[in-house]
């Protein structure tokens, strides 16, 4: 193979790869390309229903080449079906002289041989799609040693009963209704916090005002993604509600793992302090967060067509682990904590009720990251594109319930876990705390 073909080859593994990854969210995008060399570039994923349609608009189009003039017909737009990705990935591998733009497995939408003559060097062209199946829309550069420059913009949308244009990606249309209904759900469930909390003045320590804030923030999230793709279904661009989803989605995170770890510490409820090792672990959890948020942006708000959109995704993804393994520490040390008290303080019962509700709360942390990041991410790729919402609807749905049992356990009434004292089974749980090591 030469050296064309084999970029091509490692662009179609890599597109392979990212075909697995959860897509932007479709709507109008306006691109810029400047002087790029790659032979493949994903602009987009989209689910198409038997009414789909593809707007590009191309403009100020120049293609740079180290030797003669290349054939416009080698440089153009196509869809491509995931079921047919490998099938051209073969096509390639067996013919190293292949260009993309003959396969017989693509949708071809335009060559640069049908644009304007210069200087304008521009087309404006509209296709449908009746054949309903997620297609990729890309831009094939099969010419050697050539750089194209271009101003694009594109447009996928499917055509409801009515004829009204819907931008969202099938699978996807429901997301607005879906963020709202739990935006509701959290809006209440942070008016009952308050009602809680009021109820119990004197059981309400400083963590359960972030716990109330950290409520607010998941509502406000919602109610900001839900008006988000709203306008993104109806008119293709957010409306400036994508500026607020971030924003509330940063603030609600950071707080989410901040909560996590103070409780993990026992902060407020069993000491006023945090210790030096503790601190470090904010200090390192936050500035993560505040990394991978801004990765989220640039791969929510670019799309897969920029150069490092992979990278920031694997930026994305390593920090999404550290962080989640981050917060799993500081419960594991006040568990070693308190078994270790639990041998010279003699409070047997208030010791073992305590390892009890920690532990507790290390298997619901567990089991919300284990959810959220493998069984999502899971249902996300398994699922079919028409279905896509279904793995929204699990995340959110364990979120909340992650929520609910997390406020339960650590709530402010008298007679919280945290100060139980029972005189009668204190030998029991002397007993107890010496049969059970309470080990991880």
């Amino acid at each position: 193979m030469d050296k064309t073909t084999i970029t091509t080859v490692v662009s179609l593994i890599t597109i392979l790869f990212l075909s697995i990854t959860p897509p932007s969210t479709a709507e109008i995008k306006s691109l810029t390309i400047t002087s790029d060399t790659r032979p493949m570039i994903l602009l987009e994923k989209f689910g198409f229903t038997h009414f789909g349609h593809v707007r590009i608009a191309v403009s100020e189009v120049s293609v740079a080449a180290s030797g003669s003039q290349p054939d416009p017909s080698h440089l153009g737009f196509f869809l491509l079906s995931e079921e047919s990705l490998l099938q051209v990935l073969i096509e390639i591998q067996q013919n190293p002289s292949f260009c993309v733009l003959d396969s017989r497995y693509i949708t071809r939408l335009f060559t640069f041989r049908d644009l304007s003559p210069p200087p304008t060097a521009s087309l404006n062209g509209s296709y449908t799609v009746s054949s309903p199946n997620e297609f990729s829309l890309f831009f094939s550069n099969c010419a050697p040693d050539t750089s194209v420059s271009m101003a694009v913009r594109t447009e996928l949308f499917n055509l409801d009963a009515d004829g009204s244009s819907d931008y969202l990606s099938a699978g996807q249309t429901q997301l607005p209704s879906l963020f709202f209904l739990f935006s509701i759900v959290y809006f209440g469930f942070f008016g009952v916090w308050v009602y809680v909390c009021y109820n119990n003045k004197l059981s309400v320590h400083r963590i359960h005002l972030l716990m109330a804030a950290l409520l607010l923030m998941k509502a406000l999230n919602l109610i900001c993604a839900a008006e988000d793709k709203h306008y993104v279904k109806i008119t293709g661009t957010p409306h400036g509600w994508d500026v607020l989803f971030y924003i509330f989605q940063f603030i609600r995170v950071v707080l989410l793992f901040t909560v996590i770890v103070l409780i993990g510490t026992g902060w407020s409820f069993l000491k006023p302090f945090l210790q030096e090792r503790e601190k470090k672990v904010l200090m390192v959890v936050i500035p993560l967060q505040v990394l991978a948020n801004l990765a989220s942006v640039i791969i929510g708000e670019t799309g897969p067509f920029i150069k490092d959109w992979v990278t920031w995704n694997q930026v994305f993804l390593l920090v999404d682990i550290i962080c989640c393994c981050a917060i799993i520490f500081p419960i594991v040390w006040s568990i070693k904590s308190l078994r270790e008290t639990s041998k010279t303080d003699g409070k047997a019962a208030r010791n073992l009720a305590k390892l009890t509700l920690f532990r507790q709360f290390y298997i619901v942390v567990i089991g919300y990251l284990y959810f959220t990041r493998i069984v999502v991410f899971a249902l996300k790729t398994i699922t079919a594109y028409k279905y896509r919402w279904v793995s929204n609807l699990a995340e959110e749905g364990a979120s909340l319930v992650f929520y609910i049992v997390m406020f339960y356990m650590f709530m402010p009434v008298e007679k919280n876990e945290y100060f139980v004292l029972d005189d009668e089974e204190e030998e029991a749980a002397e007993i107890a705390l010496k049969e059970e090591e309470f080990e991880l």
